[in-house]
């Protein structure tokens, strides 16, 4: 054992003992934890079948790089994509996109489960309510029935957390080098894994004993390259698939102040959880409890506030990027959450049930209503409609060009197809023209435009052939605003070219 009193205080405030919980209080904690995953099961399964796309079109992209990946290995290893998602998503996604997305609705469930185990190893109270906590949160509520990489992120992250609590430290190592196999935060997770693993009090040897065993959390890396390598035959291929958008200064999505993510909480966290996720926070750094929770959660958010904030590698200043870490605000929030509970012992048991539940329920609408709101969504309605009329007068296709993911996802063709398009529009259009005959053209003007610079006329003028061109307002399920812009009516316009 480590001499150093300060060595054995820091290390004893990371690695507190777990609390028992009798038999009883464990099972029924259990049972009303699967209540919950019960309820956002069924959530899920709705959501999947109402909403046909998602709020991006990564999620898209996602899928087809997932569904091809056999038929293109590059996909298994490419940068953007992200290997070990696009491996565990191949099988679902050869049922098509509905069971892709029905497989994070899994991966979330088993997130939240896993969750709850943590909770429960710390000997929380009401430990079944971090399944609402995690669910309710804004940006994890909104990624769980599409196919984005922070979900699946999130639960190997709790796995790997659950697991080093548990004394497997090397497991845990092993798991959480993977991460980045999913995201690239899961370099700064295995950096911070390293420390905990250094300053583990479990473990009698001097900490400078340990390092060799922290190269367990390259393991990831080191099994990425050598796949790269094997599939493509280029030692360099993570660095010659980079997206140039990646860039150290780059600015590409441009940049925010330092307190952005600050100012996200109420979608990171949930308006009206703010409340009992900063009594958590506070109370745990104070009392210097669930050191690896808070430091999780504080190293992903003060990262991404100084990327944002300088424009490194692309950083958009998303909030679903802390759904990396929705477990640890789910601990956090439940933390707080018990903390209030405490305090208001003398309310009416009929109150505080009230209060429990309004919060609840007020939560699940925020959620939906959040949910609902996104009009890129919607141009799912417009893509099928239109799908549809090329169904009925159907010509033969050679290529598919288009300037949506669900486009190609509707029409089941390769993503190899589409042109490498860039931002340069003379380019662009020189690739449009230099297509053979027998290509189809579906293009929207929103995306189009904004992505690549070309306009309906554009194609008109390359030579292609107008099937049909429709105008549409789409609106939400649930939000109907009237105004332009986020929850109001979607204005598009979705165009079929051909060349014969």
């Amino acid at each position: 054992m480590s001499g150093h009193p300060a060595f054995s205080i820091f290390s004893a405030c990371i690695f507190p003992s777990p609390i028992m919980m009798s038999p009883f209080e464990s099972k029924t904690a259990a049972r009303r934890a699967l209540f919950w995953i019960a309820v956002f099961a069924l959530l899920g399964i709705a959501l999947v079948l109402l909403y046909h796309d998602a709020e991006q079109q990564d999620s898209g992209y996602h899928y087809l790089f997932a569904r091809w990946a056999w038929q293109n290995p590059r996909y298994l290893v490419n940068v953007w994509a992200r290997p070990l998602f696009t491996f565990v998503y191949s099988l679902p996604s050869q049922f098509g996109y509905p069971a892709a997305k029905l497989f994070t609705v899994a991966i979330c469930l088993a997130t939240a489960w896993q969750t709850f185990r943590v909770a429960q190893w710390f000997g929380s109270e009401r430990a079944e309510l971090v399944v609402p906590l995690l669910f309710l949160q804004p940006s994890f509520f909104l990624l769980y029935p599409v196919v984005l990489t922070e979900s699946l992120f999130a639960l190997l992250f709790v796995i790997a957390l659950r697991v080093h609590l548990k004394g497997r430290v090397k497991t845990g190592m092993l798991i959480a080098s993977m991460l980045i196999l999913i995201r690239p935060e899961g370099l700064f997770i295995a950096i911070l894994w390293g420390i905990w693993v250094l300053f583990d009090r479990r473990d009698p040897r001097q900490w400078w004993r340990r390092i060799p065993e922290t190269l367990l959390l390259a393991s990831g890396m080191i099994l990425w390259w050598a796949a790269a390598y094997l599939i493509t035959r280029d030692p360099l291929w993570i660095k010659h698939d980079w997206p140039p958008d990646w860039q150290a200064d780059g600015k590409a999505n441009g940049t925010g102040p330092i307190w952005w993510y600050i100012a996200m909480l109420p979608l990171i966290v949930g308006p009206l959880l703010i409340a009992p996720f900063g009594f958590g926070l506070t109370r745990l750094l104070k009392r210097r409890e669930q050191i690896l929770i808070t430091s999780s959660f504080l190293t992903i958010f003060i990262l991404h506030s100084l990327m944002f904030s300088h424009g490194w590698f692309g950083s958009a200043g998303y909030p679903r990027y802390l759904v990396c870490v929705s477990p640890s605000i789910a601990l956090i929030s439940l933390a707080g959450w018990n903390d209030l509970a405490r305090r208001q012992v003398r309310l009416p048991v009929t109150t505080a049930r009230a209060m429990v539940t309004a919060v609840f329920a007020l939560s699940l609408l925020i959620c939906l209503l959040y949910f609902d709101g996104w009009q890129f969504t919607r141009d799912a309605q417009a893509v099928e409609e239109m799908r549809g009329w090329f169904r009925a007068n159907e010509k033969p296709v050679a290529r598919l060009i288009c300037s949506q993911a669900y486009m190609r996802i509707t029409l089941d063709r390769v993503p190899w197809e589409n042109p490498a398009f860039s931002g340069n529009r003379e380019y662009n259009l020189d690739l449009i023209r230099q297509s053979p005959g027998k290509t189809l053209i579906f293009w929207d003007e929103d995306t189009g435009p904004k992505w690549y610079r070309m306009r309906a006329e554009d194609f008109e003028s390359a030579g292609f052939i107008r099937l049909k061109s429709q105008s549409f307002s789409l609106k939400g399920l649930l939000v109907r605003l009237p105004r332009n812009g986020f929850g109001g009516p979607r204005v598009q316009q979705m165009h079929l070219f051909y060349k014969e």
